[in-house]
């Protein structure tokens, strides 16, 4: 039987959590699926996480902060 991915506000809430952890919490989306899906991910677990993270970025939650060589997500500041 295969296992449902569970839903997108679950994972939303996860995202939000994990980087809340620290206040200047950034990670890459490289680094927010190893947190997420420390398994295997298949794809299509990769591609929900990465819409996710894009809807929460186009939301406002998150904040896309670009490098030079990467791109990194952070908690929008409450400021």
């Amino acid at each position: 039987m295969r296992e449902c991915p569970p839903e997108r506000s679950q994972i939303a809430r996860e995202i939000l959590a994990y980087l809340s952890g620290q206040p200047d919490a950034e990670d890459s989306l490289e680094g927010i699926m190893r947190h997420r899906l420390p398994e295997r991910l298949t794809g299509q677990q990769e591609t929900l996480l990465k819409e996710v993270v894009a809807d929460l970025a186009t939301q406002g939650r998150i904040v896309k902060v670009r490098t030079e060589d990467r791109t990194l997500y952070r908690v929008r500041s409450r400021r």
